[in-house]
């Protein structure tokens, strides 16, 4: 199978899956290239709730594939950069699962995700400096976001693995699972996910990622909902809530 992004959609969770194992999940160009409109076509979608980013096997995603570096080191970064974006940007809360290595543009990846749940026996790297490459100023300002500057400055600096126990001490992953749990725990999780109100989830996504002009917006958005009365509803009645506030599909 050539090297590609597969994807399905169960039970409101859409499951990308970076298919490259010859090279332990490194992404092509034409790979990078295909995830933003991926991306645009899942956050369309009504029946997706929650994305999971994972890799094929035993490896998330050993990075860009060295070989596309040959041509163009400046393209080859740009592409990356748009992926990282238009992942950061997906309106629905988004996690990746992480096994094996979790490296360079894969690490890019995983700090793009709004959660990252990895299985014991993980490493994770960030890169650049092994290669003589500026890493983008965006990715810079997002991993200094998740384990703060001293500590991207360690994985900046050096280019050094770090393993899964290091990466949950510096806030890089927010859970580590035993050997063979990554899979159930996700799944529950996301279960979990699914049930929730998406508008509190959109909106707290928004305000978590620094957007400060869209407090009027959402206060509108939740007037006219539904999910509030609802939700104090269901609680009341010691039901599961039906929230039917759902991201907006563009145009």
């Amino acid at each position: 199978m050539e090297p590609q992004l597969l994807h399905e959609v169960t039970d409101s969770v859409a499951t990308v899956v970076v298919h490259h194992p010859a090279k332990r999940n490194a992404m092509t160009a034409a790979m990078w290239r295909a995830l933003p409109p991926l991306l645009d076509t899942l956050a369309a979608d009504p029946a997706v709730r929650v994305l999971v980013l994972t890799g094929e096997g035993g490896t998330f995603c050993a990075g860009a594939d060295i070989s596309t570096l040959q041509g163009s080191p400046q393209e080859a970064q740009e592409l990356a950069v748009a992926a990282e974006e238009a992942l950061a940007a997906f309106p629905k809360p988004t996690l990746a699962a992480i096994r094996g290595h979790c490296v360079g543009g894969g690490s890019q990846l995983a700090a793009a995700c709004d959660l990252r749940f990895a299985e014991e026996g993980s490493l994770f790297g960030v890169t650049p400096a092994k290669l003589g490459i500026v890493y983008p100023a965006s990715s810079t300002r997002r991993l200094v976001s998740l384990v703060g500057p001293a500590a991207a400055k360690y994985l900046l600096f050096s280019g050094e693995l770090i393993d899964a126990a290091r990466a949950l001490r510096t806030g890089l992953v927010d859970e580590v699972l035993p050997e063979g749990e990554l899979g159930k725990r996700v799944a529950d999780f996301t279960r979990v996910l699914a049930s929730r109100s998406q508008l509190t989830q959109a909106a707290a996504k928004e305000f978590a990622n620094g957007r400060t002009d869209r407090d009027a917006h959402w206060t509108e958005q939740a007037r006219g909902s539904g999910d509030t009365a609802e939700g104090v509803a269901a609680f009341l009645e010691r039901r599961q809530p039906r929230f039917t506030w759902s991201v907006p599909t563009p145009g």
